[in-house]
Formats: structure tokens, C-alpha cells, sequence
């Protein structure tokens, strides 16, 4: 496990946007960084889930987060612009953004794999991920001290037979992270990073894995020291870098 010991103000006066907020690692991480002073921008296409985590960070004292209905899989340009311009409008910058939310996607022989499901996952995991990055690096910009986190996986480092499109989703996740951090390095205030969570207690592990014991696998919580080593100022410097959660 990745060790790292957050001092509880640690993410103090930030302004984190979480995908994929609504469940799983996105809502614990989202709970997490308020845990340690952050005001968390809630961005998921359920809103039900999306209330359930603002209730309870309210509920535990934290700074107020805010509630985002998107859906990544159907959102046009405009709505990107129609978001970073609320944002700029509500807080006046952003200091960090987690890209959490993907989606598995059958997993079967490419073979097997119809064009749509490949779209679909590729929607969602890459075009999303870019159009979300692009649209609001102009605010990450005006932070001082701004980190963007992209989610990856083992089979985005080294591909395995069956995951389609969500391997290759994760090899261009891994892509555009380097990419970016290539491009910021030394520019601008603001580094990008990839992270592998591993095999985590979630329903998307328990969908992906249908056989296997979740009990054997740690709980979202005990994967977070590196979401905050890399959302907070300790991890300035630190750019184009993939990690791994365990």
C-alpha cells in the first residue's frame, strides 16, 4: 500500500472536482479530501448517489461540496463550457481535478467486442476525460498550486486478453496524462499523474470479477494516501508520473 500521513488541513481553501463522485472509490475520495478542508464539486449522472455523499460530508462538518448532474457519455462541447464558466462563476478557480468515472464495457475477445460497446467505452474513459481536461485547464490555471489525477488500471500499463476496450481505454488515459504533463512542465503551475488503484471492495470490481471473494480485496478507504499525496502541496513537482495505490 502506498504510505503517505496527511495532515488534516492538508487540502485546506482547494477547490476538487471528483468524476464518477456518486459511488465507490470517486465517493470515498470525494469524502476523503473534505475530510481535509477541500470543497469537493460532486460530478456523477446519478443524483441520487451524488445527494447521498453531500449529505454526508454536511453531515461530518466539512466545508459544503456541490452537486453536479453530468453525464460524460452524452454531454456535447457546449455543456463542458456551460460548466467551467459555473465554476469560474462559483468559486473562481479549481485546484485539482480527479478523473474518477469510467466504465467497464464487455469483457469478451476483440473479436467478440461490437463497435458500439468499443464507443461507448471509449466515450466515457477518453473523449470525456480530454473534453473535461481541455475544457478546464483555463481554471486549473489560475490556481497556484493546481493537480490534475487520472485513473488507469494494470491492464492500461500491459494489456491482457478480454478487456476490450477498457484496456485500451486506459492506455490512452495513460496517453493524454503524459502528454499533459509534458506540456505544463515548467509552464504552468499544475502537474498531472496517473493512478492504478488495484483491486478494490467496489460494485465495477465485483462486475469485472463476478467470482471472486470482494472480502479479499482492501475497501476504497485504505487506498487513499496517494489521492491525497497527489491533490495536496507535498506532491508539488511531481508530474507525468504513474503510481500505484497498492
Amino acid at each position: 500500500m502506498f504510505q503517505y500521513s496527511a495532515r488534516p488541513d492538508l487540502l485546506k481553501d482547494r477547490v476538487i472536482l471528483v468524476t464518477g463522485a456518486g459511488r465507490g472509490i470517486g465517493a470515498t475520495a470525494a469524502q476523503t479530501f473534505a475530510a481535509h478542508g477541500a470543497t469537493v464539486l460532486l460530478l456523477g449522472k446519478t443524483e441520487g448517489n451524488l445527494s447521498r455523499v453531500y449529505d454526508a460530508i454536511e453531515a461530518a462538518g466539512h466545508p459544503q461540496p456541490a452537486v453536479i448532474p453530468f453525464n460524460l457519455e452524452t454531454a456535447l462541447p457546449h455543456q463542458y463550457d456551460e460548466l467551467a464558466a459555473m465554476i469560474e462563476r462559483e468559486f473562481g478557480k479549481l485546484d485539482g481535478l480527479l478523473h474518477n468515472a469510467s466504465i467497464v464495457g464487455p469483457r469478451t475477445p476483440l473479436e467478440q467486442l461490437s463497435g458500439d460497446n468499443f464507443m461507448r467505452v471509449m466515450q466515457v474513459n477518453v473523449n470525456a476525460t480530454f473534453m473535461l481536461t481541455s475544457t478546464l485547464l483555463p481554471l486549473l490555471k489560475l490556481s497556484s498550486d493546481a493537480s490534475v489525477v487520472f485513473t488507469s488500471s494494470s491492464v492500461g500499463r500491459k494489456g491482457r486478453a478480454y478487456w476490450g476496450a477498457y484496456a485500451v481505454s486506459k492506455f490512452a488515459t495513460e496517453g493524454l496524462m503524459q502528454v499533459l504533463a509534458d506540456e505544463v512542465e515548467g509552464v504552468a503551475p499544475l502537474r498531472a499523474n496517473s493512478i492504478n488503484p488495484g483491486a478494490t471492495r467496489t460494485d465495477m470490481r465485483a462486475q469485472a470479477y463476478p467470482g471472486e471473494n470482494p472480502a479479499n480485496n482492501p475497501r476504497p478507504e485504505a487506498i487513499m494516501p496517494v489521492y491525497l499525496y497527489l491533490m495536496g502541496p507535498d506532491s508539488s513537482g511531481v508530474n507525468g508520473q504513474a503510481f500505484d495505490a497498492q
